[in-house]
């Protein structure tokens, strides 16, 4: 264990104490806790509407940000932003938006101009936040044939616009460490992942840039932009690590993160270091699940939308039962017991993080 390790613990083992002790003990059921907590799911993908979205976000007293992703192919680039906002303005209490950029025609003299009107347009019909993903880095090349950096000077003129407007920036860079390395292990919790996406897999694509390279791209990126808020998707690709993600919160105080899909990583990981990175950066870590469909209600039969609920209902259940408890939990090939965070911490994860950095008014 290292000495950030012990410390963390330690810090974890009497913030336990104090909290035992000014709870007097309370016996209050995690049924009731759960309920009474806000939440804002701040990674989500419900692309469609369904009938039992209401209810089922009503009954966890939750509410989301609907993800926007850029993806570019042979045909062009192709976004859901146009679903997101029809699926936002059904029921606008409960959801809010995220638009995209990405970095095709990056060489074009009017590029950043026209990426600026068009998030202007997106930002004036809700957008509260900006994603960028692993297109820069992995995919997305310019003309010279070089892979696009998130640090490429060209964008910028992007970045000093999002400044201006306040507005954030989601940024899912690069791939967990997995991606660079053999896919032999079954229990792997990207195993399922890169075998339906080898694309992704850059083990098997030695043309892809280093995990070092891009991470370090990334880390210029924050360092040359302070002023810019920053929500580091999925533990900031440093899920494997909660040290590591320790390391660039101490360094990049405009740096915040959230574990959508990178759950099993934690679990993967000593639930006592864990829990003691969340009580320590308490004020810099987001709820998100990357939960969320792709087919429209429609195109599902009553049984399979009625299996689709009870799915969601028990990977909410799965990750609350996590952090709130010391139950055994079982993610994606990891097995380990709950955090058990106190109230207060699992609050601001849940709900205040999120209100504070998007800059919305709490209920």
């Amino acid at each position: 264990m290292t000495l950030r390790s012990l410390i963390l613990v330690l810090i974890c083992g009497l913030y336990a104490c104090q909290t035992a002790k000014k709870e007097g003990g309370s016996n209050v059921s995690p049924e009731l806790v759960q309920q009474s907590i806000k939440k804002i799911d701040v990674h989500a993908h419900f692309k469609y509407s369904r009938d039992y979205l209401l209810d089922f976000f009503k009954k966890w007293n939750m509410q989301a940000v609907l993800v926007d992703v850029s993806i570019a192919d042979s045909a062009g680039v192709n976004r859901s932003w146009n679903e997101y906002l029809a699926h936002s303005g059904t029921q606008p209490d409960l959801y809010f938006l995220c638009t995209s950029l990405i970095g095709v025609d990056i060489d074009a003299t009017d590029f950043a101009e026209k990426e600026i009107e068009r998030l202007k347009n997106e930002i004036e019909a809700g957008a509260l936040m900006v994603k960028v993903w692993k297109n820069f880095g992995m995919v997305t090349k310019d003309a010279s044939g070089e892979f696009i950096q998130i640090d490429d000077v060209r964008l910028q003129p992007i970045w000093e616009f999002l400044k201006d407007r306040n507005i954030p920036v989601m940024a899912h860079i690069g791939e967990p460490i997995q991606a660079w390395r053999p896919l032999n292990d079954k229990n792997n919790p990207h195993y399922g992942y890169y075998s339906e996406h080898p694309e992704y897999h850059a083990f098997q694509h030695p043309e892809i840039p280093s995990y070092e390279t891009i991470i370090n791209a990334r880390d210029r990126w924050i360092e040359n932009n302070p002023e810019l808020k920053i929500l580091g998707a999925h533990l900031g690709s440093m899920s494997h690590d909660v040290e590591m993600v320790a390391q660039r919160l101490d360094r990049f105080p405009n740096m915040y993160v959230e574990p959508a899909a990178r759950f099993g990583d934690l679990v993967g990981q000593d639930s006592e270091k864990v829990k003691a990175f969340f009580i320590e950066y308490q004020d810099r870590i987001l709820f998100g699940t990357d939960y969320g469909n792709s087919v429209v209600q429609d195109g599902k039969s009553p049984n399979e939308l009625k299996n689709e609920v009870h799915a969601l209902e028990k990977d909410y259940d799965r990750l609350w039962r996590y952090v709130s408890t010391t139950d055994s939990i079982y993610e994606r090939g990891q097995e380990n017991v709950g955090l058990k965070l106190p109230e207060k911490v699992l609050h601001k994860f849940y709900y205040r993080n999120a209100i504070d950095f998007l800059g919305l008014e709490a209920d």
